[in-house]
């Protein structure tokens, strides 16, 4: 997403669940931001960079987010998340 200045990526590993990291470049936090996502289903926040713990401001996504059947960024599904400022989230699905 030039115009927010975000980036988005998917890593796949046939021995390993996807990770979806998302990457926020601006001091604006992005609320209902939407994701494509490769399916529906609860996806964990395993790794928020803007966390206290490290510096940050705190902003998370309250440990998950739900994917819904919204096709979103050539996905069968999406989310909306915070994205924090100047900051980088990392998600992977833990259930349907």
């Amino acid at each position: 997403d030039r115009e927010q200045s975000v980036f988005a990526w998917l890593r796949l590993s046939p021995d390993a669940p996807p990770v979806v990291i998302v990457c926020n470049f601006t001091p604006i936090p992005r609320s209902e931001y939407r994701i494509g996502l490769p399916s529906t289903g609860l996806w964990q926040e395993i790794l928020n960079t803007d966390g206290t713990v490290y510096g940050g401001s705190g902003l998370s996504n309250q440990g998950m987010v739900r994917a819904d059947p919204v096709a979103s960024h050539g996905f069968p599904a999406s989310a909306t998340i915070l994205l924090p400022p100047l900051a980088s989230v990392y998600f992977t699905r833990i259930s349907g």
